[in-house]
Parts: structure tokens; sequence; C-alpha cells
């Protein structure tokens, strides 16, 4: 049996018509005689979309009890028993009533799917599992109901579902999306236009990345190896050297040029142990390109044009950004150079930049880790001097100087001996000194032609250079090894300091560490594994790369690290060498695993601790704060209420005006309460939008009597970005708190100043003040400085101030009054539009 397609309209936000479009659809579709029906679709009583369900076959749903209420639910049985053509199923993420054939409503369609039926679904970009804590972080709400990425990244099509903010919010105030009742809510916090905007770019990055995927695909299957251009893909070689940050600023800057450009940086490495560029300069390089929004790649290749190009268009890059070469001018007779290579390979779709930088010309130098390793072409042109130069030298010989002498005939050969050394090392040599010999002797030794040697001399000076050959070969290969195996070690102990640092001052995540591992040692993936016992299954800590394993003998290498953790890395075979440096990567990987888990539980702790603090005393706040107003409307709504007792009607109004006074008490003290549960669940939200000081600060004077506060806030200031109402709540709270402070005859100053690129509010009373050190103390959460019982709080409105005022950007700390009391200074940011006041000239002022 065939398996079901799947479509689904993916909604950018709530409300942008999701529903509607697969009811349209449903209609289109069986004008054209599809057998559709209505598996589940919820309409929220919004008309239009009712009404869009006329005309549709809808198959009933089950109904499950839970928690003395009735709900209903798709019922599966009953689809699969109808097994129309195509079911429409609304809300994939929806979570089933437990008793439900599965958890999630996708399971549900992954059951019609399998059955051979097509089905259409609805889903909104909030709800994609990937997403949930950018989602959190945009609008404040934590999505319970998700659907993991796969699923809907498995569907046959995916359909946007677009509207313009203002559109939306148009339908929203319309009462098209909820009722009239939750509109003003919805408006001012979750469809606020900000919100709107992220969710809709989130929606749109993630469909064109699924497009991308597709395209790529669809090349891949049909070896489409030319490269479409339908967006700029801009690939950055890198060397590992310095002038990498010139290449990737410039190859950003070709990027804006172009919407949706992307940048991709590439280093690559031979594939023959540790990588010969400095793991601190790619490291810097690899934050630059992704601060810049660009993605870094480590790719291994022995032949580096080759390799970079196969990138290229692997990816579908439309142009590859490369630095002149460092080479000096006579390094040209090696070769062309990777970027001329590239360049003239690179054909009529592949755009190559070539970019100067300061680094032009001043020599490539040597590798670190591979210094006096011999290349490819050396051993060639070595086994070329080593057997065929001896061969050409006897032809020379024979044929233009014959009469030189056996002991310059030597000499020639010894040299060529040198040469093949130093070319390609100890084995070109050795065969060079044997060919020669035999070339020697046949050619140069009488009697020529035959091996036979007649002058025991002649044997001797055969013999010397024979020896002297070998001992020379020696010492040109000792000295090369010598010289990689410093070069090596000077490669690792970088690496290891480096490392060790980062490691120590706490700046590398297990994931960071663990991709410095695969860039290091060109691997594909790299997995740090780990389990509970020895016959207990493996658990993955943290992995990178592609396709990373499960167990540590899927692994083409593995570190054990103790008895219950190992490193495994896919790719290749790594030499014993560099196995040294993998072990100290698997001991520091371990450390900062164990660093991760430690700092989570300390973490937990400090959240239990504070949290149990915040409710011991907010137990002692509802048991002492909370009673005395209580206990005051009690005794007042008591002695009204009494029979025995005839009350004049200015006791009548003494009595209300208490009662009055206790329910305001109680007002302000719940409020700060909930403000601060507000804060310590973080579900503040600012609206930042511009605003003149000189109309918020006289609305937050209007609890406390108008005597009591002298306001010089100027017209002139310039206006601040903040949020209104929690400014306003902020300054309240801290006015309220001076003002109870202060003596009975002095009145609190709230002035407001224009400093550089900020705003400062200054609140200064003249009470008793605060010491330094409990300067700090007085924001936090039920304090009263010195537990003073004057006044009726709980010791929550400077922590609460404070906290609002750190949500818009600002920060409010406390001063000493000179002459005595507390000045607690409030400042804010400065408009991006209203620039500062310009610094008055200091020299004219002083001449005038």
């Amino acid at each position: 049996m065939a398996r079901g397609k799947l479509r689904i309209y993916l909604g950018a936000a709530p409300g942008v018509g999701k529903t509607y479009a697969m009811l349209s659809e449903a209609h289109r579709r069986v004008e054209r005689g599809t057998d559709c029906a209505v598996a589940f679709v919820e309409h929220h009583h919004r008309p239009r979309t009712e009404v869009m369900l006329h005309g549709l076959e809808q198959i009933p749903r089950r109904e499950l009890a839970y928690r003395d209420s009735t709900f209903t639910e798709m019922d599966v049985d009953a689809v699969l028993a109808r097994r129309p053509d195509v079911a429409l199923v609304d809300e994939l993420a929806h979570t089933n009533i437990p008793g439900s054939r599965n958890e999630k409503r996708w399971q549900d369609v992954e059951e019609l799917l399998a059955a051979g039926i097509d089905v259409v679904s609805t889903v909104n970009i909030q709800h994609l599992e990937s997403l949930g804590d950018v989602v959190e972080s945009i609008t404040g709400v934590r999505q319970r109901e998700t659907v993991p990425d796969e699923v809907v990244r498995r569907a046959d099509q995916i359909e946007l579902v677009d509207m313009s903010p203002q559109a939306l919010r148009r339908r929203m105030a319309h009462g098209n999306i909820y009722k009239p009742d939750k509109v003003d809510a919805a408006l001012s916090n979750y469809f606020r236009p900000g919100n709107l905007t992220a969710l809709r770019e989130l929606a749109l990055l993630w469909v064109a990345d699924r497009v991308d995927a597709y395209l790529t695909e669809y090349r891949s299957e049909h070896q489409v190896s030319t490269i479409w251009g339908s967006r700029e893909r801009i690939v950055v070689g890198l060397t590992g050297g310095p002038e990498g940050r010139t290449l990737i600023r410039r190859a950003a800057r070709l990027a804006e040029k172009g919407a949706g450009g992307e940048v991709l940086a590439v280093y690559i490495s031979r594939s023959d142990g540790l990588t010969a560029a400095s793991p601190k300069e790619l490291a810097v390089q690899r934050t630059l390109v992704e601060d810049l929004g660009g993605t870094f790649h480590h790719v291994v290749g022995d032949d580096i044009p080759v390799a970079l190009l196969d990138f290229s268009r692997g990816v579908n890059a439309t142009q590859i950004v490369l630095g002149v070469s460092r080479r000096k001018g006579w390094q040209y007779a090696f070769g062309p150079g990777v970027g001329a290579t590239v360049a003239r390979d690179s054909g009529p779709d592949l755009d190559v930049h070539l970019i100067t930088h300061d680094e032009v010309g001043k020599g490539r130098g040597l590798p670190v880790a591979r210094s006096a390793r011999l290349g490819r072409s050396r051993l060639i042109w070595g086994w070329l001097a080593g057997l065929g130069g001896p061969v050409l030298l006897t032809w020379l010989l024979s044929s233009m100087s014959p009469d030189v002498g056996l002991a310059n005939d030597m000499l020639l050969f010894l040299a060529m001996t040198v040469a093949a050394a130093l070319l390609g090392g100890l084995f070109p040599a050795l065969a060079s000194a044997a060919a020669g010999s035999l070339l020697l002797n046949w050619y140069f030794t009488p009697p020529v032609h035959t091996l036979t040697i007649a002058d025991p001399k002649n044997i001797v000076a055969i013999a010397i250079f024979v020896g002297v050959a070998v001992s020379v070969a020696s010492v040109v290969d000792l000295a090369a090894r010598r010289t990689h195996q410093a070069a090596r070690l000077r490669a690792e102990s970088e690496i290891l300091s480096f490392l060790a640092g980062n490691v120590l001052r706490g700046e590398t995540t297990l994931e960071a560490l663990l991709e410095r591992v695969r860039e290091t040692f060109g691997m594909e993936s790299v997995a740090l594994l780990e389990r509970e016992s020895d016959v207990a299954p493996w658990t993955c800590a943290g992995s990178v790369g592609r396709q990373p394993c499960a167990v540590p003998d899927d692994a083409d290498v593995d570190v054990p690290v103790g008895d219950h953790l190992a490193l495994a890395l896919t790719g290749r075979v790594l030499p014993a060498e560099d196995r040294r440096v993998l072990a100290a990567f698997a001991a520091q990987a371990v450390v900062v695993l164990d660093r991760r888990r430690l700092q989570e539980e300390a973490d937990r702790a400090r959240t239990l601790a504070e949290g149990n603090r915040i409710r011991t005393a907010l137990l002692a706040a509802v048991s002492h704060d909370l009673r005395t107003p209580l206990a005051g409307i009690k005794a007042a709504v008591t002695s009204l209420r009494s029979d025995d007792v005839e009350w004049s009607e200015q006791d009548q109004a003494d009595l209300l005006e208490a009662i009055e006074e206790g329910a305001d008490r109680l007002d302000h003290l719940v409020g700060n309460l909930l403000d601060m549960s507000r804060l310590q669940t973080g579900t503040v939200t600012p609206l930042v939008r511009e605003t003149d000081l000189d109309e918020v600060i006289p609305m937050a004077l209007g609890g406390v009597p108008e005597d009591s506060v002298d306001m010089d806030v100027p017209e002139t200031l310039p206006m601040v970005d903040v949020d209104r109402g929690l400014l306003e709540r902020a300054v309240a709270n801290v006015v309220e708190n001076a003002v109870k402070y202060s003596p009975a005859d002095t009145r609190v100053l709230v002035k407001a100043s224009a400093i550089a690129d900020r705003v400062e509010v200054r609140i200064v009373d003249r009470g008793p003040g605060v010491p330094d050190e409990a300067k700090d103390r007085i924001f936090e959460p039920f304090q009263r400085y010195g537990d003073s019982p004057r006044g009726n709080g709980v010791g929550l409105g400077l922590a609460v101030a404070r906290g609002f005022v750190e949500a818009i950007g600002g920060t409010l700390h406390a001063e000493d009054t000179p002459g005595g009391g507390l000045t607690m200074v409030l400042t804010l940011p400065m408009s991006a539009s209203h620039p500062p006041p310009p610094e008055p000239d200091l020299s004219t002022t002083a001449i005038a």
C-alpha cells in the first residue's frame, strides 16, 4: 500500500488564515470530484471559517472524559474506517487529551498517512520544536505544544500562509480572530508589531531553508553540476593567515549587495595529520564570519584548488573570494598558485574575486605543523633526480667530456646524490648512490663496459663514494625528520596551550570544543559518549558534524576516557602520533562536561534557594503586612454592622475612610507582589518607544500628596526609549519610598537632566539616609532598611522599581544626598532619533 501524501499550511502567526486556506483547497478538490472529509477542524467560533465547513463531510469526533469535563478529539478509527482520499486535520501540534489513541495529533496523522490516506494539515511557525527558545525570547511565551521539525520537513508540500503585521492586527481589531474581550490584551502582548514581524521573518527563513534543501536534493538526483544562481552564495577561501579577516569582511560586503546573500568561509587542510594553520587564527576567523552572519566549514583535501571548487559547486555558490598570493616572485616558478588555478578552472558560472591585502608578496612562510614534511611534488622530483639524474649525467660525460677523470666523475655523481637527498629524502638518495656506483663502474672505471675493476684504488674510491652518498642522504633525511618533529611539537603545544587557556577561563562550551577537535584533525563528526555502567546503553553528551556515531564501535577513532566515557570520531583513521593530542582533547572535553553539569546543578540550587527565600518572605509578609489592613477593614465593617451602637454620620464616614485606606493598602501590596512575581518568572516584556519624561513623571506622582514633591523636568529634555507603563510604575515606587522616609516639612525633589547619551532622573530626599554597605541590599525583595516598621509595605517597592528599570534598558542605584538623605539615580537611554545636545565650547566660555 502506497503511503499517503502530506500537505501542510504553515502559518507565520495565529490568525493569518491557515484553516481558511485549507478549507478552500478542500472545496476545490471536492469540485474536482475528490473524496474529501473533515477529520478534525477547529473554527474557534470565527464566522468566516465556520461558513467554510458548510458543504464538507465531517467525520464525528470521539468524546473523552477528563477531570470531570468532556472533550472531543479526532476519532482515528472512524477516519480509517471511512477511508477518504483526503482527510483534513487541523492543528498538527495539538496535544491529545489523556486516554486518546496517541499523545500527539501528528502521531495520528502518521497513522493516516501509513494507511494510504492523503492529509492536509496546518501548523504555526512557533510550534516547531527547534524554534521554541527563539519564539520564547521574542514573545515571552513558551509554546508547550510542539511538533518535531522532521515531521514538517517530510511533508510532500509546504505552503506558507503569510500576512503583514498591520493587516493581521486590523483583522484582530475587527474581531475576526479572538473574542472582543481578548482583543486588547492580545494586541498589547503577543500581537505586537515587533513580535509579528519577527515571527514572519522566522517563517520565511525556515521555508527558504526547506526550499534550499529541496533544490540541493533535486540537483543531486538529476546530477546537475552547473551552478544555479538562485541567490548569491559567496565562498571565502581561507589559508589560516592573517589576510583571512580582510577576505571575510570583503565577502560580507559583497553579500549585502544582494538580497538573501550568504557567506561560507572554508578552510581546506590536507588529509595527513594536523592542520597547517594556526588554530588561534582560525578560531578568530571562525568567530568573525559567524558574527557577520556566515558559516565556517572545514574540508579535507590534498588538491586545494580541486577541493575548493568541489565545495563551491556542492553548495551551489555563485562567487569565490580569494586573497592574492603571499608568495614571492621567484616562488611562482613552482606553479601558478591556488588563485590562478581556481580562476582558470572555475568555468563561466562561478565568479572568482582576487582581493589584495597587506600580506601580498611577503612570502608564504612555513606551515606551523608541517614545515619539513616532504610533499608529493618533492618526492617526485627526488626520484627523478635519484634515478634519471645519474643516467643523464652519464650521457653528458660520455658524449661531451669523456676525459674528465674518475675523481671528477665521482664528485659529479656525488653532487647528484646530494641533490636527490635534498629533494626526496633518504630513499631517492640511496637509489641515486646505487645507480651512480653501477654507472661509474660500467662507463668510467677501467676496464669500461664491464663490472670488473682492475685497479684496487678504484675499488676504494667507489666504496668511499657509496659511503659518502649514503651518509649525506641519511643526514639530510634525519634533519628533515627532526625539523618535522619540532614543527609538529610546536603545533601541538600551541593547540594545547590555547585549548587549556580557553577551558580554564570557561570560554569554551562542549560543542565548541568538539568542533575544535573536528577541525584540528579534519574529521567528519565528533561525539562524546557516556553510559552509567558497563551494561548500560551509550548516550550522546554532545556532538558536532554529520551523522555522529552512537556507539564507540562504529567510530573510526575512539578514545576511552575513564570507564564510562569515550570520544568517538568518524572520517578517517588517525596515525598514532595524532592520538596524543586527541587524548588531551578528550580529557578536556570531560572537564568541560563536568563543569557544565556542575554549573547546571548550581543554577538549580540557586533557583531553589531563591525560591525558598522568596516563599519564606512572602509567608512572613502575608502573615503580618497583609493581615494588618485586613484587621482594620474587618474592625470597621464589624462596627458599621453592629446593631447596638448608633453611629453618627461623621463616625460612619471615618469608618468608611478606614475601610478605603485599608483596601488601598491591600491593592498596593498585592500589586507589588504580582509585579515581583512577573520579574521573578521573567514574563515582563517591555514595549519600548519614544517617550517624553514630562508626560510620564507627573503621572507617576499621583499616589503621593501634592505638596510633598517638587518637580524639575524641563520640556526641552531629549526623548527616551522606554516602556511608559513600566517607567511610570518604577518612578512611582521610588517617589513613594522617598516621601515615606522624608521629614514631614521637607519636600522630595524630582529632577531630570540630559548627560551625554542618557537622561538621568534624580529623586532626592532628606531622610535618614542609608549606609554604603546597605545601598545594594535595599533593592532586594522583602527588604526594609533596619526592619523599620514605618510604612505599610512588604519591602518590594524598590526591588520592583529596579526590575522594571533594568527591563527597559536603564539602571537604578542609590547615592548619598549632600547634607544628609538619599538620592535615587535613574538612568535611561536617550532616543536614537534625538542626538545628545552639543558639548559647550569651553574655550569660548573662558574668553567671555
